[in-house]
């Protein structure tokens, strides 16, 4: 199979990091209509002026009733899904939970999203998101639902059905009511024809693909590269552009050149929590990654746990406000827009304190690093990948505005004490004085030259743009280092 790339509608979407929302860090599985659609109020109220389009649906919007599933008492996911236990043969015993057409394409539940009934899918509510200047998506699995097959259901536009086409043995092993489909069959790319081709006419402009990589679960399979392709052939030949975002992670650099030729964005972490964890492993996975920073290819380091999330205690943990300090906060924003991450926010909208939206979703100078700044890369990182010197670890990072030329530079402090972080410009054979704006602070705050240091508090960080000062100095100063000083 071979590699789409030029004539793709690939690169007629996600120019630059998407941004948007998604339901899973708040409500697991199972969000309604009416919630997404005050979501989708809320953020054309307060967002989208900053660049936040897409609202995303994550997943088993198929299953009527999936609220009580991911509970301690119903956790049966591995073993079957939301209600969904299996009979001696592998078929479902409750098929009533699902909502399927008559080609085994899933649609959404009536029950939960009223506007979806009489076959109308999610059209109507694609429509509503449209109708606010936003753009609308939906979370999908790999291959085909085990219900289709049981029921052998046709391939639209074929004389085969889901037996012919499916690979028995391939599921995922969190979530098993998929089978993959068998690339080598006849009839696959006529099925994800079939899919993508309903996305299309709902008027679909988002599609999170899970169990894509190989790396979440799956027991026997690795990277789908194959289905990968047929889902970038199935995007093309609807005719309608769509963001195409690969989950879950972490991905296998090994494929990067892959991912770049066939998808927009793709999961380079596992599952991101509120948890310091979490987020220095980001520092590792983004720096590995910068390199296929690049137009319409974006490394996703996932969504953003701020604010409320876990509602109702799924689906990781209680229900609560993010566990992240006030600097993690900082330098999660900080990282994710000098690493040029799709940001995805995970919140409630709905319930997460204004101050946390105002400050870390509205500043639109932080906001344009993400969005605008180019070779992007990290200058140093000490932490316990390199050092024993906890009270030492910190991260630097720059960027540029290809409008003016200006740097960005980030400053971490990685370890669990307050530390003055420095830049020191020979680190990038930067020459000149420079005026430094704060952009957390959106104020000017002085002039550098040589080097720039910033006391930050524990796993904290600043974001700060650097103007050159017309005039100043080309000539190269070397910086005055103490005696036996080494970097």
């Amino acid at each position: 199979m071979t590699e789409s790339k030029d004539s793709s509608l690939l690169n007629k979407v996600a120019e630059k990091p998407p941004m948007g929302w998604n339901s899973f860090d708040a409500y697991d599985s199972a969000i309604t209509e009416e919630e997404y659609r005050k979501t989708v109020d809320f953020m054309a109220e307060n967002l989208k002026e900053h660049g936040w389009e897409y609202a995303v649906i994550d997943y088993v919007w198929w299953n009527k009733d999936p609220g009580g599933w991911n509970t301690k008492e119903k956790h049966v996911r591995r073993y079957g899904h939301p209600n969904i236990r299996l009979n001696q043969d592998g078929s479902m015993k409750y098929p009533e939970f699902v909502t399927m057409d008559e080609y085994g394409r899933l649609l959404p539940a009536p029950e939960r999203f009223p506007s979806s009934a009489g076959g109308k899918g999610f059209k109507p509510l694609a429509d509503y998101v449209h109708s606010k200047g936003l753009k609308f998506g939906i979370h999908i699995m790999r291959g085909i639902h085990r219900h289709a097959y049981y029921e052998n259901k046709p391939v639209l536009g074929t004389n085969l059905t889901a037996k012919d086409i499916v690979k028995y043995e391939d599921n995922a092993a969190w979530m098993n009511n998929m089978f993959g489909v068998d690339i080598r069959n006849e009839g696959s790319q006529e099925y994800y024809d079939s899919i993508f081709k309903l996305y299309a006419e709902w008027g679909v402009d988002y599609i999170k693909a899970d169990d894509m990589m190989g790396n979440c679960g799956t027991p026997f399979f690795g990277y789908s590269a194959g289905e990968i392709e047929m889902m970038r052939k199935a995007i093309d030949n609807s005719g309608r552009p769509m963001v195409l975002s690969m989950s879950c992670g972490e991905a296998p650099i090994a494929h990067a050149n892959h991912l770049a030729k066939n998808v927009n964005m793709w999961r380079i972490s596992a599952d991101f929590w509120d948890k310091w964890k979490d987020l220095s492993r980001s520092f590792q996975l983004l720096d590995k990654w910068s390199p296929f920073i690049g137009e319409n290819t974006w490394p996703d380091a996932d969504m953003i746990p701020f604010g409320h999330i876990s509602l109702d205690g799924r689906p990781h943990g209680p229900d609560r406000m993010s566990k992240f300090t006030i600097p993690e906060h900082y330098t999660l924003m900080t990282l994710f827009s000098m690493g040029r991450s799709p940001l995805m926010i995970g919140a409630d909208l709905l319930s997460t304190p204004m101050e946390t939206i105002d400050t870390f979703f509205k500043n639109d100078e932080v906001l344009y690093v993400n969005q605008n700044s180019t070779n992007n890369r990290q200058v140093i990182r000490i932490d316990k990948e390199f050092s024993d010197k906890v009270d030492d670890y910190h991260a630097v990072w720059i960027a540029e505005d290809p409008a003016n030329g200006d740097y960005f530079v980030a400053l971490f402090n990685l370890s669990d004490k307050a530390k003055a972080v420095t830049f020191e410009f020979d680190m990038e054979d930067i020459r000149g004085s420079y005026k430094v704006r704060d952009l957390w602070q959106g104020k000017d705050i002085g002039e550098a030259t040589i080097k720039f240091t910033r006391e930050l508090p524990p796993h904290g960080a600043g974001l700060y743009r650097f103007s050159r000062i017309p005039g100043s100095s080309e000539a190269w100063i070397p910086p005055t280092r103490e005696k036996n000083q080494t970097q």
